[in-house]
């Protein structure tokens, strides 16, 4: 993991929850296997793929956002990107779902979007905007 004076990922109990219940699916999906009917171990199996597909997506892309003396660092599976302060833009958005806000923030850099909401960076969108307003200055 690089260091960088701010950055956000994803909470590491977050990460070490999510590594925890694809083991124990994957332990529930051989049990089931070796000593149930099979229909079940399938179920527990595409369980356990997608958790396990989130503990690797948060371990490989932290931190997810940073920021430097030069602008933004964005981390996707894709590799790392990196927005200069000029020509980025940082908006929040705000949708309702259910009866409740979601909020996540938002850069763009020419035609890439990125969109981080508070999973992806640890903490409220809000507070990261304030941070990134405030260093942008």
């Amino acid at each position: 993991m690089d260091n960088y004076p701010t950055s956000w990922a994803p909470r590491r109990s977050l990460v070490v929850l999510a590594w925890s219940v694809a083991a124990l699916l994957l332990v529930g999906a051989v049990t089931d296997l070796v000593f149930g009917d099979g229909k079940g171990a399938v179920l527990l199996g595409v369980a356990m793929l997608a958790v396990g597909g989130f503990a690797v997506h948060w371990s490989l892309v932290r931190p997810r956002l940073a920021v430097d003396a030069e602008g933004l660092v964005a981390r996707t599976l894709g590799g790392t990107h990196r927005l200069p302060w000029a020509g980025t833009t940082t908006q929040l958005r705000t949708t309702r779902r259910m009866g409740r806000d979601g909020v996540t923030l938002e850069l763009e850099h020419g035609d890439q979007l990125y969109v981080f909401g508070r999973l992806d960076l640890g903490e409220d969108p809000r507070d990261v905007m304030d941070v990134l307003s405030a260093l942008r200055r």
